[in-house]
């Protein structure tokens, strides 16, 4: 079996405990990125997530930043196609890894918001960034592995004697993780990925999405190299009643127009979609102590596991005992979130997974 991973969410667009009084009640800035990095530290979280929607601070120059003021942690920042040349991408991932002793890990992201590709001046469609994204993955692996210049003929890039100094510390390469419901988004962690991220669902439709992904897997030679893990939001209080009010004042006065501005903006993303149905289907709660309530004020991550410690845990549980490995977390606030999953649920999810777990 796998060890398990936790990592956190740096929330660069600002923090909040209310959606409904703005999702920047907490300013971004160095002063909240200091204190959310240093919990999620102190809670012994393998990675920290930074994001790149519209609303968010740039992502390199975040985690490159933060990577210099903190001590241990992996940062999972985002590599998205037509963004930046691959051959300087795999420069600026190796440069990365050399100057923070192997700390980061690659986030593949193509399935965004259309609104924000043409703000952003992308011309490609959804099933073309899918397609350059498969091409510059390919292209980076191949750089970072390569025994001298290297020389590509591809559909969207042509290079001759390419190259990439420095070289990575990580062998062969930084890991790669891929979010995604789309069968092309599938495909790309069956042929790249290292870990394949969920976004929330009951444990039952996500191992079926397992066994079909680890299908694709084979038939590129990797079902053992393709791990699986979930995108989460966690809300854990003392008592089940105390997290449940912590959630609800998360969406507490949002109203229909927000709801409907969420909706608009991820309509071309399955995965987003899918929260959405089941936030329609079950009016929030989708499982024991899984709740899709988010869905109505942001988009991407929108279930959380709400409860108490002993239920938070099992609910995680639920998804280690069908083989998901990694688990990337946030909660509200995203440091004291990240210090109360430390002093109460890890300690239960260490015990169950003896071995499985390096201690905070």
């Amino acid at each position: 079996m796998r060890p398990l991973e936790f990592g956190w969410y740096l929330p660069t667009n600002g923090d909040t405990t209310c959606y409904g009084e703005g999702p920047a009640v907490v300013p971004a800035g160095t002063a909240m990125f200091d204190r959310v990095v240093a919990a999620a530290e102190a809670a012994g979280f393998e990675y920290m997530l930074v994001p790149v929607a519209g609303p968010c601070w740039e992502a390199w120059i975040t985690t490159a930043f933060m990577a210099g003021r903190s001590a241990s942690i992996r940062m999972l920042v985002a590599a998205r196609p037509g963004y930046v040349n691959p051959v300087m991408l795999a420069k600026m991932v190796t440069t990365f890894d050399q100057l923070t002793g192997g700390r980061i890990a690659v986030n593949l992201i193509a399935g965004q918001s259309e609104a924000e590709n043409a703000a952003d001046g992308i011309r490609y469609g959804k099933e073309e960034r899918y397609a350059l994204m498969a091409e510059e993955v390919a292209i980076m692996k191949a750089l970072w592995t390569a025994t001298g210049p290297l020389d590509w003929e591809g559909r969207f890039h042509t290079l001759r004697g390419a190259r990439v100094i420095p070289p990575p510390i990580q062998q062969p390469h930084p890991r790669f993780y891929l979010g995604g419901g789309s069968h092309q988004a599938w495909e790309i962690s069956a042929a790249h990925a290292d870990v394949h991220l969920f976004w929330g669902d009951r444990p039952d439709a996500i191992a079926l999405q397992m066994a079909e992904i680890r299908a694709m897997a084979r038939a590129h030679g990797r079902e053992e190299h393709l791990g699986f893990g979930m995108r989460l939001q966690i809300i854990c209080r003392e008592t089940e009643q105390a997290a449940w009010a912590a959630a609800e004042e998360l969406v507490r006065g949002v109203g229909e127009d927000r709801s409907r501005a969420v909706q608009a903006n991820i309509a071309g993303s399955v995965a987003n979609q899918r929260v959405q149905a089941l936030l329609r289907e079950t009016g929030g709660l989708i499982a024991p102590n899984l709740w899709a309530g988010l869905a109505r004020a942001r988009q991407g991550a929108g279930v959380a596991v709400v409860g108490d410690p002993a239920q938070c845990a099992a609910a995680l549980q639920r998804f280690i005992d069908i083989g998901c490995h990694s688990f990337c977390l946030s909660g509200y606030l995203h440091d004291e979130e990240a210090t109360r999953f430390a002093r109460w649920v890890r300690p239960i999810l260490l015990e169950r997974n003896a071995g499985r777990m390096r201690a905070a």
